[in-house]
């Protein structure tokens, strides 16, 4: 990009002086045919200028193209992580909850007490624990769907 403006640059100096020189050789020097050659090779140059600044906008037009398309990915991908990372608190949550309830269980078995309650209660964190995971694979199974199915469109 930075090759294309100082070609830009150079080019547009050099169309300054040529003029200059045009402007110099018509208030001094009688007209011999090579002011019109002078003048057609101004408008070669000046052609050639449109041309790449035609490029100049053409390449920046795609470049933000490319800019706003990697930002709009960048934004979708920041969602998926901040719902990544909600269904990892609510497994580590529920995950606690297990851990306390089989302790607790364990705790009554070592006293010969068996309690209907606290095997309630840890079946219940189980099936919570397990409902969690199916979730998160769920979630996961959704995301690598949506990641190949461009890919699949294309093919």
């Amino acid at each position: 990009m930075s090759d294309l403006e100082e070609l830009q640059r150079r080019i547009v100096g050099a169309l300054d002086r040529a003029g200059q020189a045009l402007d110099r050789l018509g208030a001094t020097a009688p007209d011999t045919g090579d002011s019109a050659a002078l003048a057609a090779e101004l408008e070669a140059e000046r052609m050639a200028n449109a041309q790449l600044e035609e490029r100049v906008r053409a390449i920046k037009e795609k470049q933000e193209t490319h800019v706003a398309g990697l930002e709009a990915e960048v934004a979708k991908l920041r969602e998926a992580l901040a719902a990544r990372d909600g269904e990892v608190q609510r497994m580590r949550s529920v995950n606690d909850e297990l851990r306390a309830s089989n302790k607790a269980l364990r705790e009554a078995n070592a006293e010969g007490l068996a309690e209907p309650h606290l095997v309630n209660s840890a079946m219940m964190s189980e099936l919570e624990a397990l409902r969690e995971r199916r979730a998160s694979d769920r979630a996961e199974i959704d995301e690598i769907l949506a990641a190949l199915e461009p890919a699949l469109k294309e093919a």
